[in-house]
Parts: C-alpha cells; structure tokens; sequence
C-alpha cells in the first residue's frame, strides 16, 4: 500500500472522527463455541464409567465430603496463606492499579509551575569613544539587573477523537478480569495439591505399616526356617528363599519413610509454614479418606463457564481484540487542547493580580505521517497476537474437556479396581482365619500360617495403595471440573 492510498483511506475517516467521534478497531464479538456439543447441555462422554455420578452442581467446598476435619482445616488454611495465592493476588492488584491508569490517561493532564529569575544583562557604553563616561560626565553601569516572577498553571488533554484510548482501557479491564480468574485457578490449584498430598501422606504411612507387619511376620519365618534347618527337618534353599522375601519386602520400608517426610515438607510449604512444622500434626497415622458414595459432576457447559483457566484465556482474547484498535487509532491524527494560565511581573507582589495575568488556550494536531509503515506492521503483530489468543482459548476448552472426561474415566475405574481388591483382602482374611484354625488342629506348619498372613498383608498392601488412588481421583476429579474458588465472603481480601 503506497503512501498516496493510505492518505487518501485516512482522510475521509480522519473528518469523519473530528465531526462525531468513533472507536476504530474491531468490537471485540465473544469466544467462538469451542465445544458445540458440550455446550448444547450434553452430558459428560464418559459419565456412565461412574455410576454414582449425578448431574447436578458440584460444591465449591468438595474437600468436606471426604469427611476428614485435618484435611479440610489445612485446604482452609492453605487457600488463606499460600504464597501462590498471594502472587496471583498482588498480579491481580497490578492490573487493577493498570486499569486506573489508562481511565486517568482520558483526563487532562495539569501542572503547576513557579520560578524567580535575577537577570543580568550587559550595557554598551554609547558616549563617543569615552569609555564608562555618558555626556554629564556620570559613570553608565556595565551590566543591568532585571528581576522576573512567574507562578502558571499548565494542562495537557489528548482527545481520544479515534478511541485508541478507550481501546486501551478496554484492554486493560480485560487483562484485570484475566488477573482475577488466574486468582480462582490458583485456589483451584492449591486446594487439589494440599489434598493430593495428603492423601499421598496417608497412603504411604499405612503402607509402611503394613510392610513393616509383614518385614516381622517374614523374619520370625526366617527364624523358624533357620531352626528347622539345624534340625534337619529344612533345606538352605528354603532358609535362603525366605530370607530374600525377608529382604526384598524390609527394602521398601526407607521408599515409603521418604514419600512420608516429601509429603509433609509438602504440606507445610502448602500453608506457607518451614518443613517440618506439621510434623507433629500429621505424623499419628490416619486412615486415608474415602470419596462419598454418590459424586455431583454437573454437565460440560457448566463446567466451561466454572473452570478458571477458561475464563482467563476468554478474557486474554477480549485484551489481544482490544490492542487491534490501538494499533489502528496510530494511522490517525492526534489532538492535544494545551493550555497556560498565570502570572508573569518584575514585582513579586504583582502576582496574582489581573494586569500581570496571562494565558494560552489553543489546539495542536500531529500525524505521524512518515510512519505508516511501521504503524502497519504493528496492526499486523497485534491481528497475529489475538489469533494467538483464539487458538490459546480453543485449546483451553478443549484440554478442559479432555481433562475432565479422562479424570471421570480415571475415577469411575478405580472405583472399580477398589471393590475388586476389598473383595480379594476379604477372601484373604477368610484363608487366613481358616489356617488359623488349621494350625490349632496342628494339621498345618507354623510357617505355612506366617505365610498365609503374609500373602492377606499383601493382599491388605495392594487395597491400601489402590485406595490412596482412588481418593487422589477424586480429587483430581474435583480439579479439572474447575472447583475450589469463589467461597465466599472470607476470600475476598484475598481479591482486594
């Protein structure tokens, strides 16, 4: 586009703007349907996996369904402390404070000034070729002192004629809507990893338990083996194959003590406290908590609206939108209304009265004519950056879409995986209480009854773990339907 043309395209919008005024740019329309389906009101693809799940909105607080007054004491207090909450906090603050800025760059910008100036100027003597002497004889001074005092008032104001301005705050109040929502997703965050972890906590401090259980039942085996073996009645193949058991189950004691101590550093970063300050609180074991038996879940579209990192995409593409119009408003004019007003007089005491008093009032206009090129580049970049934004909030919605069906999926089949094990760890304790009584008939070896135990704590190790994931699927669950923000009047100061 050569020069000419773009003169001749900017001319007639220029008159048209100076005689009523516009917004150049395009009006920013809404988010594109990401996921026509779930938006519709479809319900979740993979629902039916979790025939407990109900379609109705979940609670914001899921953390109190599973019925565990520490968890729920340390969500609270990590929702009301963490440093991460508090990071998103102040972001959310700086662009408020933004926002203030670009609504006050709309008013006149006014200044006072004041000043007092001793002048000294040099005379010519004008009397002949005498020097220093005029034609009385008297001595004319070298140098004349003048005394000037001055007290002005001085305002700026930039019509925004072309709304480049009006985009700006537009802009702005989409990036402080985008702050507030990070804000919701970082408590969104940080509620699902404080009861991630400490299910994790729970889990591995009943698994040490039990290993530790089962490292003695296998060393008394080994024992009784040894013993048989001095008796003749053993092999040292049996001994040396108990004592690897021995062995291999004591190994995994230190793998459960270390993801016990990570756990609970963990938490206590969590609620912004040193390592080790929960110790004492969460050292006692506790069994680990278990989901409710029937799950809200809502439907995808109410899901959409509720998840946070949504909303701030959403609002990220309303904040690229508006930065098109202030590219645009550069291909036009600017106006600026200057004006001064004050007092200018050799006497200090004449300011302030009206015959030292003057003015300036008038309009300036400047175009950056020369720079088109650059201003179309730059209109160009911003086009760019909001079809960024567009393929970042499509994908949003999507990975949203893709979290929560694989999380129902997730949870819905671990579900099933603990039924199954609570069945296998029942028939467990069933043979061994049969080799119990077995043993008291003396129709069964000591070690075959150590070893029937040992195969129900294994049995009870396996429901153990299958039920710490069972519960971090929930949570997960919980997460990526986007709940955990918005809990009332107590969080506000976290958004003020």
């Amino acid at each position: 586009m050569t020069l000419r043309t773009l003169l001749g395209a900017a001319a007639p919008a220029t008159v048209a703007a100076f005689l009523g005024g516009c917004v150049v740019g395009p009006d920013y329309a809404g988010a594109p349907d990401a996921a026509p389906r779930a938006t519709t009101g479809a319900p979740f693809v993979r629902a039916a996996t979790v025939r407990t799940a109900v379609p109705v909105d979940p609670p914001a607080r899921w953390w109190i369904a599973l019925r565990d007054p520490v968890l729920s004491n340390l969500v609270e207090e990590a929702l009301a402390s963490s440093t991460n909450i508090q990071i998103a906090s102040a972001r959310l603050r700086q662009s408020r404070a933004m926002l203030g800025q670009r609504t006050a760059d709309l008013a006149p910008s006014i200044s006072a000034n004041t000043f007092a100036l001793n002048n000294q100027l040099p005379v010519r003597d004008f009397v002949g070729s005498g020097l220093g002497a005029g034609a009385s004889g008297a001595t004319v001074p070298k140098s004349l002192n003048i005394d000037l005092y001055n007290a002005s008032f001085d305002a700026t104001w930039e019509i925004d004629i072309f709304g480049g301005k009006q985009r700006a705050i537009e802009q702005a109040a989409a990036q402080g809507e985008a702050a507030e929502a990070a804000l919701a997703d970082a408590q969104v965050q940080v509620a699902a990893e404080v009861a991630q972890a400490y299910v994790t906590l729970r889990g591995a401090q009943r698994r040490l338990a039990l290993t530790q259980r089962a490292a003695g039942l296998q060393r008394q085996a080994v024992r009784l083996s040894e013993q048989r073996l001095g008796g003749g009645a053993a092999s040292s193949l049996d001994v040396e194959r108990l004592r690897t058991q021995f062995e291999t189950t004591a190994s995994q004691a230190p793998a459960f003590q270390a993801q016990i101590d990570q756990s609970l550093n963990q938490i206590a970063v969590l609620i912004t406290r040193e390592p080790g300050a929960v110790d004492d609180l969460l050292k006692p074991p506790r069994a680990v908590p278990m989901p409710p038996r029937v799950v809200a879940i809502g439907d995808p579209a109410a899901m959409i609206r509720r998840r946070p990192d949504i909303r701030r995409a959403e609002r990220e593409l309303a904040a690229a939108n508006a930065q098109i119009g202030q590219s645009v408003a550069r291909l036009f004019p600017r106006v600026n209304l200057i004006g001064n007003a004050g007092w200018v007089s050799p006497n200090i005491g004449s300011i302030g009265s009206l015959a030292a008093s003057t003015y300036n009032l008038g309009p300036t206009l400047s175009w950056s004519i020369l720079d088109f090129g650059r201003t179309l580049a730059q209109i160009r970049q911003s086009e760019a950056g909001t079809d960024v934004a567009l393929a970042q909030y499509e994908q949003a919605v999507l990975q949203a879409m893709q979290d929560a069906e694989t999380s129902l999926s997730r949870y819905g089949n671990q579900r099933a995986t603990v039924a199954r094990l609570a069945r296998a760890n029942a028939s467990a304790g069933r043979a061994s209480m049969l080799t119990d009584q077995r043993n008291d008939a003396g129709t069964i070896s000591t070690i075959d009854v150590l070893d029937v135990e040992r195969q129900r704590l294994q049995a009870e190790q396996s429901l153990a773990q299958a039920q710490a994931e069972y519960t971090n699927a929930y949570v997960a669950l919980q997460k990526s339907l986007g709940l955990g923000w918005g809990l009332g009047p107590e969080r506000v100061a976290l958004v003020e």
